[in-house]
């Protein structure tokens, strides 16, 4: 599959099967979050693996969209790490557990795993209910599994403006 076909045909799952992600697979994901490239190679990111029971129904009760995927993987960043940027307005930390996020999901998408991106929950709530240390802030979520039988894309999945509305030169 090339790339193109790769990003066109990834799509966020919303019912996942309890199939769990195989070792291999799951260890090729996380490469590929560990090897994207950060402001100044700081490599603040962490990465949770949420697998058990028990760290599954702490995230369960913080955010109500893990869509029975068997692996959740909380993206976060040491605050005491960042590279702040001119001006002082903004720091490295967002931005590059972003980079590391997408390429978790790319990643997934890769090795025949399903995915979905979550933001819907509150960061410090989550943080405390994990017991991640007060440095650390979480940036977002991704489930990871297999899409159960009947899953899909959402209607609108293939809905995209043309580049005319979305990308200017200058």
């Amino acid at each position: 599959m090339t790339f193109q076909e790769l990003v066109k045909s990834r799509y966020s799952c919303k019912k996942f099967s309890s199939r769990q992600v195989e070792s291999d697979k799951l260890s090729a994901i996380l490469e590929a979050g560990r090897v994207a490239p950060t402001a100044k190679n700081l490599q603040e990111q962490r990465v949770y693996v949420l697998q058990s029971a028990d760290a599954l129904a702490k995230f369960d009760s913080e955010c109500p969209c893990r869509y029975g995927a068997p692996t959740v993987l909380v993206v976060a960043y040491d605050k005491t790490n960042v590279f702040t940027y001119p001006g002082g307005q903004y720091n490295s930390g967002v931005e590059d557990a972003t980079i590391v996020a997408t390429h978790l999901t790319l990643g997934a998408a890769s090795e025949g795993v399903d995915s979905c991106w979550l933001n819907f929950f509150d960061p410090d709530k989550l943080a405390k209910s994990l017991g991640l240390p007060a440095t650390e802030e979480i940036v977002m979520a991704l489930d990871l599994g297999y899409a159960a039988e009947g899953a899909q894309p959402l209607a609108n999945h293939s809905s995209r403006k043309p580049l005319e509305e979305t990308v200017a030169y200058l």
